[in-house]
């Protein structure tokens, strides 16, 4: 994601924001050093160093110019080496708003959304845990006090049967809604349960089933129970592929669900069913051999996260209108890092996509995420790591990154960033505001010897929330730890 392409900031950016840039050009004036401010969120680093480059600018720079011309070529200059825009300012315009800055008043009205278009992004401080929050960590997992008990929450199970030519074959799956650590109720499916989205109206649950009667075919499934845990409907979603399976289901305004999946390993569609599950449409796309992870609303249509292992794409949308047409498609790179997309979600008129950022890996090895951190392990002697290190290196490795995102365009607007993390859930809550689940690094553990992974470990979750204005309002330790494997 190149700076240049980030346009907008954050509305909430003002005075504050300014004053701090001052008082960072004050402080380095006066003693060589400015203050982190711990707990809140600060410029990304790279904005951070157009802040420094614009402290160096106001030591260095002589406000006394006689010449109208000469200002002006000061001026351009100035906007260029501090990444500032030039756009729908006039000749007039710029040198005032260079005047405003280098002087520090800035009073000019000109000046705060020159500044804003600066600045790419925020990142948020995370403080990294000592040996003996590790130690508390490890034993509220333990003893089974890692999870989220809080708010609604959902638990589903599986019930097989024996079969003498089949084996053990799937009798039904079963659901649980829990609010706080209370059961709210319980439903059955006769469905392997893949995965559920609550709503106001209930709880819709998809999955799949297989039949035998004319060769192997995999169904996907869905079905919708009320408030209090009764199935209403349940139905296959037939369209004459061998398998299908749902990645996600959307609730429209005019109360019709939007089941996005996928046909044949190949192919995008779209189901429109009506509020009692009725089939109202189909429509499907080709889109070759990418997986389809999830999707959101936006606006009218919607967009869905598409990927690939095997081309390690793991950022790329499709943009769909209403009947399925795919009308855009954007893909999200760093010229030195790849994206993983975690969750999306539609709030306050933007996109917002919870992600994580790694390095580009020098020798990817199978494992691409962590390649460069197994060559630092396997040319150690023994191949051995302790763990505080292991972590310190899984910590520089990750960044979990919130992309706020133009529903037009798809081009980031800004964005937050928590170093040593990962990006979680995204979730609306009651107060109309956006949450954003962050997997901060705690512990890890190496093990060469497991096939499934190399790197286990543990992340304390922190809960994030945004004002509709995509400004960050809050930060929580919420003490439920999540498991790391790569």
């Amino acid at each position: 994601m190149k700076q240049e392409k980030v346009e907008q900031i954050i509305e909430g950016i003002a005075e504050k924001y300014i004053d701090e840039a001052a008082r960072f050009a004050r402080n380095r004036e006066g003693d060589g050093k400015a203050g982190a401010l711990r707990g809140r969120p600060r410029r990304f680093p790279w904005a951070a160093a157009a802040c420094l480059l614009l402290a160096i600018a106001l030591g260095s720079v002589t406000y006394a110019y006689a010449a109208e011309a000469k200002e002006y070529r000061d001026a351009v200059t100035f906007f260029s080496e501090n990444g500032l825009t030039l756009e729908g300012l006039n000749r007039a315009e710029i040198r005032a708003v260079y005047r405003d800055i280098t002087t520090r008043r800035f009073i000019y009205e000109k000046t705060p959304e020159v500044i804003r278009r600066a600045v790419p992004g925020w990142e948020i401080e995370q403080s990294v845990p000592a040996r003996e929050d590790l130690a508390a960590l490890w034993d509220r997992k333990e003893n089974g006090d890692g999870l989220r008990k809080a708010g609604i929450r959902y638990r589903r199970d599986f019930q097989y049967r024996h079969s003498e030519t089949r084996g053990d074959t799937l009798e039904k799956s079963i659901l649980e809604c829990y609010r706080d650590e209370d059961l709210i109720w319980t439903a059955e499916f006769p469905f392997y349960l893949d995965d559920w989205a609550a709503f106001p109206e209930g709880t819709v649950a998809w999955g799949w089933k297989e039949t035998f009667s004319y060769g192997e075919t995999t169904y996907a499934w869905i079905a919708f129970a009320d408030e209090v845990g009764n199935v209403l409907w349940q139905q296959p979603l037939t369209h004459g592929f061998q398998n299908e399976y749902i990645a996600s289901v959307l609730r429209n305004d005019d109360g019709t669900w939007a089941v996005i999946s996928r046909g044949n390993l190949r192919y995008l569609c779209l189901t429109c069913l009506d509020p009692a599950g009725k089939e109202l449409s189909f429509h499907q796309t080709e889109v070759g051999n990418y997986g389809i992870w999830n999707a959101a609303r936006l606006g009218d249509g919607y967009i869905v996260h598409l990927g690939s292992d095997n081309e390690g794409d793991y950022a790329h949308l499709f943009r769909m209108d209403r009947e399925g047409n795919v009308i855009g498609d954007y893909a999200y790179a760093g010229e030195d890092c790849v994206y993983h997309i975690t969750d999306m979600a539609e709030f306050g008129g933007r996109v917002y996509l919870s992600a994580y950022a790694v390095p580009v890996q020098q020798d990817e090895g199978g494992r691409h995420e962590i390649a460069d951190i197994l060559d630092h392990i396997t040319a150690k002697e023994n191949w051995t790591i302790d763990d505080e290190e292991l972590t310190s290196l899984l910590r520089e490795n990750y960044t979990a990154v919130l992309l706020l995102c133009d529903p037009g365009g798809g081009e980031p607007q800004t964005f937050y960033s928590v170093k040593g993390s990962l990006g979680g859930k995204l979730s609306a809550n009651e107060d109309e505001q956006l949450g954003w689940d962050v997997e901060s690094f705690a512990s890890s553990f190496f093990s060469p010897a497991t096939s499934a992974f190399s790197i286990g470990g543990t992340c304390r979750v922190f809960h994030y929330t945004f004002a509709a204005d995509g400004v960050l309002t809050g930060q929580t330790d919420t003490g439920e730890t999540v498991c790391y494997a790569r």
